[in-house]
């Protein structure tokens, strides 16, 4: 009852009142704030005359925005390289092709890997009266990345924190995706400054919640941890983990093969194929299958056991996957991709199910 009274005495405080404060303060959303008699002395004083007050008008922007974008999902790893974009890409694809109205968004500043891997290099933004327009690769899948602003593609982004937060907020408030369904926000590895600001911009917008990719070995694992613990901090709902690069798998009429000689190695592939043909055909119509990381310890799969989290599959490693990003296809248009693409459905298959 006590701070009630205060508060009344203050005449109903407005925003937060710090610790240190003087008796009667005005809070520091007060237009009074800093300026009041009673903030003579207190060593907040300067700070709160000169702060901005009330909310960042952006975030009223960024809401009205977001109005017209029912699904909003982000895509986490805990370290790089764990084939992250290949994922945010291909679910993108993969929502588009369902006839799903997709944006995607790359707030990957540093690296922004997107535009290559939806066939998008060297586009420009253009600019409406209504905002920035994506990069459209089908009439219902728009991209926006700031692999599309740089004027040589080569050129380092070498910015801090706030200027990058800029951007992202620009690209949330700025771009014109019009009425969409999914909007799928493919994120820098970690848990850093770009991490919070998205959330912290969409917090009013309801996220529907975060994937998170990682490889099966443990250095990958010891990093989802952090991510889910992230998620569960800033209180973004975590949709599941997919472990990427699960294994090889590869037909065996695409491996190479070699002999070992004192003088190196010689490609032994037409050789060893033709003796296959003849004295073991059936072989030709096997996949080969190789665990490339060690999974003893259990992977993914367990450590979302372990975490309450869910555990949405395994996609392994097929050299016709990463072609098809490199020249930003889908993999789901063409058979080639025959070791990956059915994993990759039916994890998607299961978020759209839990999520719609």
């Amino acid at each position: 009852g006590e701070q009630g009274a205060e508060e009344m005495e203050n005449g109903g405080s407005k925003g937060d009142v710090p610790e240190d404060a003087n008796a009667h303060c005005p809070g520091t959303q007060s237009e009074e704030a800093g300026k009041a008699d009673s903030c003579a002395g207190c060593p907040n004083q300067q700070i709160c005359a000169t702060a901005p007050k009330g909310p960042d008008p952006d975030l009223v922007a960024i809401a009205e925005r977001m109005a017209t974008v029912k699904h909003k999902i982000l895509v986490l790893s805990g370290k790089g390289g764990v084939g992250k974009s290949t994922f945010s890409a291909q679910l993108s694809f993969a929502l588009a092709e369902m006839d799903h109205q997709v944006g995607l968004l790359d707030i990957d500043i540093c690296g922004p890997s997107i535009p290559k891997m939806l066939g998008l290099e060297g586009q420009d933004i253009h600019q409406s009266n209504l905002g920035w327009s994506p990069i459209y690769v089908e009439s219902n899948l728009g991209v926006m990345s700031i692999g599309f602003m740089l004027p040589n593609p080569d050129d380092a982004v070498i910015w801090r924190g706030p200027r990058k937060n800029g951007l992202i907020k620009q690209f949330l408030k700025d771009v014109d995706w019009g009425e969409i369904d999914y909007l799928v926000v493919d994120a820098p590895p970690g848990t850093s400054d770009e991490h919070i600001s998205i959330v912290q911009y969409l917090q009013a917008t309801e996220v529907d919640g975060a994937i998170i990719v990682t490889t099966p070995q443990q250095v990958s694992l010891i990093d989802v941890r952090k991510e889910i613990n992230f998620c569960k901090k800033v209180g973004v709902p975590v949709l599941g983990v997919v472990e990427n690069m699960s294994g090889l798998r590869q037909a065996f009429t695409d491996l190479k093969f070699v002999k070992p000689g004192l003088a190196g190695e010689i490609d032994a592939t037409e050789w060893a194929m033709n003796y296959i043909k003849e004295k073991a055909p059936e072989l030709l119509s096997v996949v080969a299958c190789s665990e490339v990381f060690d999974s003893s310890k259990g992977g993914a799969e367990k450590m979302c056991h372990e975490m309450g989290v869910p555990f949405l599959g395994k996609v392994p490693m097929d050299p016709q996957l990463c072609k098809a990003a490199e020249e930003g296809r889908s993999c789901f248009a063409d058979q080639r991709c025959s070791a990956s693409a059915p994993a990759l459905k039916s994890i998607i298959d299961k978020l759209i199910k839990t999520n719609s």
